[in-house]
């Protein structure tokens, strides 16, 4: 069973990034079960016009419509989704089963809010395409995490974000991620996919976090080695460096490297060896590990995702 949470209190909703590691393990998992041409694979996202959902349409065909076109969107066979409405805690549950056939559940607040069935539809369908990808992580809350960010990369989770919605009195917001993280992964999906989601959106609120969530995401390809660096992060990077060279007896974060003090510049760790210093990095495409030799201008390519970076080590 998968639920996806709804928050209906304005004072509850979690804003920033507390999950921002568990966010990018999800975008490295999903790289390494689909590979990168099976990740492109899902362009374009789904477009508003297969997922609308006008009050006018009949309840349950509506429903049906829609999540037909979410199945087709994230290429599961073509099973059917029976779709019911209750009353319950959560926003929506899936059930699996040996097949054909899917049952998911939404709630009956979603009666009355149509417009959101799609970004409730997304979350439980995606369920089931980790399911049927063995893919997943340990605990309830990184699941939620994981399948959040899948639906979301995968070119689904732009309905999520659009579901948020926040005034003075009340709020609104579906799934586990926080909209600002929301935000995020859809800005690293619109840079890896050259796609621009801000036409998409009807929500002021969830516009707002997609560029938060985007100035984050810009951020991640400007960290050092890359080339992108700015200034500060290149005078801290050559500070680190040199220390490192200066004491290779020093005491190492792990077998042979030295990571930067600064927490902002964790993302990379000078390792020594046998062929002199090398510097790791997490690819700003899928975050996987990058080791590249301490020797001025290079080309790296990450072994993952092949994404080509230019670094100035």
């Amino acid at each position: 069973m998968g639920g996806t949470g709804v928050v209906a209190n304005g004072s509850e909703v979690v804003h920033g990034f507390p999950h921002l590691d568990t966010v990018r393990s999800a975008i490295t998992a999903l790289y390494r079960r689909l590979s990168p041409e099976g990740v492109l694979s899902y362009a374009p996202s789904v477009v508003p016009g297969d997922v609308a959902f006008a009050d006018q349409d009949d309840l349950h065909l509506g429903a049906q419509r829609v999540a037909r076109a979410l199945v087709q969107h994230l290429k599961l066979p073509e099973a059917r989704m029976i779709v019911s409405f209750r009353e319950m805690h959560h926003a929506a549950s899936v059930e699996f089963t040996a097949g054909p056939e899917y049952f998911i559940e939404l709630n009956d607040r979603f009666r009355t809010h149509r417009r959101d069935i799609g970004a409730a539809l997304a979350h439980e369908i995606m369920h089931v395409l980790l399911h049927r990808l063995d893919l997943s992580f340990p605990g309830t809350r990184d699941n939620e995490i994981l399948t959040d960010t899948a639906t979301t990369y995968l070119g689904a989770g732009w309905l999520l974000l659009d579901a948020f919605r926040e005034d003075r009195v009340s709020s609104q917001k579906l799934g586990y991620l926080t909209p600002e993280e929301f935000g995020y992964v859809l800005a690293k999906r619109a840079i890896a996919f050259d796609e621009d989601p801000s036409p998409w959106f009807t929500s002021p609120q969830g516009y707002t976090a997609y560029t938060k969530g985007r100035a984050q995401a810009l951020r991640d390809a400007q960290q050092p080695p890359l080339t992108t660096a700015g200034w500060s992060g290149r005078h801290r990077y050559a500070k680190d460096r040199r220390y490192a060279r200066e004491h290779p007896g020093g005491a190492p974060t792990d077998a042979g490297s030295w990571a930067s003090a600064s927490p902002s510049s964790s993302a990379y760790a000078f390792e020594s060896g046998p062929d002199g210093l090398r510097v790791s990095f997490s690819c700003p495409t899928c975050h996987a590990r990058i080791r590249v030799p301490v020797r001025g201008r290079v080309r790296a390519r990450c072994g993952l995702c092949r994404t080509i970076l230019e670094c100035d080590t």
